[in-house]
């Protein structure tokens, strides 16, 4: 029987929240499943009153000397046999393991090396979809529905990925958690709201993340061209640095041709770009400058967007192209879904968020309310409540089955710890 400590109450009868050991990309790393990681367990941390230790195995290529402060950080070498084994050494130290998932993330065909490890481990595993594929590959499927068959829960932050998970991998609905992305608090609105914009002003429409194709960037570029005819002309900022996987593969080539066909189209005056990768405090400025988010993206698989989530959370109008998280989000009345690939589309539902009086107000309004539980201090108190519910089960399971293994030693004539406290005269225990 695994030896697991009490969840329930320590010292002073305090609650004991479980420990958790976190599977993710991680910063330095700079992509959103580190980010999102980061994010949620700082806020995991912040609001505990009592501290339960936290591990993060970082997933990398190449060991690096990068520590996070306040966190314990394991580096696994992807796809190295002898990595593999240490981090379950380390993972299974904690009460539960969080293990999120993109297939680009582990080592092997499809990210493989994922099944290996949660085969591995013997913690009670929450599974955190990132990705959702309406259409996988046979081994794509394979490698989801047997992370979902070995975990305690499977983890996702839309409707629409819980109905795939069910629909298209056969994961039962009870063992399905929907827990949204969260965003800072710091980003939400004042309760009073915004005062509106000076018709004067030049109205700043912003997209921001790590750039590279899929992105869509270039239909917004064109987009905006048929829009000069406003006075004044409306701004387009694309704030990121190139993603570092686009730059390790063709270098700045997918920037360049952005910067071109704005050259291109006369709209030096119109789009402008931010190539930095920028901290909280001054991404948050950003978006707060905006009067309007643009994402145009070209997938239709996306079932999560933490910078969807960030716009709605700042009380934003958004117009999206038509992948579901925002489909699902948008019906709020929060923003305008169109066509990917569709600059016409765009361009029409941009102009109505710009010049249809009061439109704006009503979708920053809609923003602000779908919103409201989504920051990181509710989601993160949402994730402990499910952590401590596996953790407890878990422990439910093992006590069973370790009773169970020693009624069956005693009804077979031998000997063990359960025979003695049950048949032993105490007094002779002592000689």
């Amino acid at each position: 029987m695994r030896s697991m400590r009490s969840r329930t109450t320590g010292l002073n009868g305090v609650s004991i929240p479980p420990s958790v050991g976190w599977v993710s990309t991680y910063p330095p790393t700079t992509c959103g499943l580190a980010t999102y990681t980061a994010s949620l367990l700082g806020a995991l941390e912040r609001q505990r009153s009592v501290a339960a230790r936290s591990t993060v195995v970082s997933l990398v290529d190449e060991p690096s000397a990068s520590t996070a402060a306040g966190v314990e950080v394991h580096e696994h070498l992807r796809g190295d046999a002898a990595a593999l084994a240490r981090t379950v050494a380390v993972l299974d130290q904690h009460d539960v393991v969080s293990m999120q998932h993109e297939f680009g993330i582990y080592a092997g065909d499809d990210g493989a090396e994922a099944t290996d490890l949660i085969d591995a481990v013997a913690a009670p595993t929450l599974v955190t979809y990132h990705t959702v594929l309406r259409e996988p590959s046979a081994r794509q499927r394979r490698i989801v529905t047997h992370l979902a068959s070995r975990s305690a829960r499977s983890i996702v932050m839309s409707v629409a990925a819980a109905q795939r998970l069910v629909t298209h991998y056969g994961v039962r609905d009870d063992q399905i958690e929907v827990l949204p992305h969260g965003f800072d608090p710091r980003l939400s609105p004042p309760p009073e709201g915004v005062r509106p914009p000076d018709p004067s002003t030049r109205k700043l429409a912003l997209t921001w993340g790590l750039i590279g194709p899929g992105k869509g960037l270039e239909v917004a570029i064109e987009a905006f061209a048929a829009l000069t005819d406003l006075d004044p002309l409306p701004r387009y900022r694309i704030t990121g640095a190139t993603h570092p996987g686009v730059v390790a593969h063709s270098g700045e080539s997918y920037r360049q041709e952005l910067i071109e066909r704005v050259r291109e189209l006369g709209l030096q005056d119109v789009v402008e770009f931010d190539n930095r990768y920028l901290d909280a405090p001054s991404l948050h400025a950003q978006i707060r400058s905006a009067d309007l988010i643009v994402l145009p993206y070209l997938s239709t698989e996306q079932v999560t967007s933490g910078v969807l989530t960030e716009a709605i959370g700042a009380g934003k109008p958004v117009v999206a192209t038509r992948f579901p998280h925002a489909v699902e989000v948008l019906r709020s009345g929060a923003g305008i879904a169109v066509q990917q690939g569709d600059p016409t589309e765009m361009s029409a539902a941009i102009r109505t968020v710009l010049t249809e009086p009061g439109r704006a107000g009503q979708m920053a309004w809609a923003a602000r309310r779908v919103a409201r539980d989504w920051t990181w201090p509710v989601v993160a108190a949402r994730f402990d409540q499910i952590a401590a519910t596996v953790a407890s089960e878990s422990s439910v399971r093992v006590d069973i089955a370790g009773l169970d293994q020693m009624a069956a030693t005693v009804a077979s004539g031998g000997s063990s710890r359960l025979d003695v406290a049950r048949v032993a005269d105490p007094r002779q225990l002592h000689g």
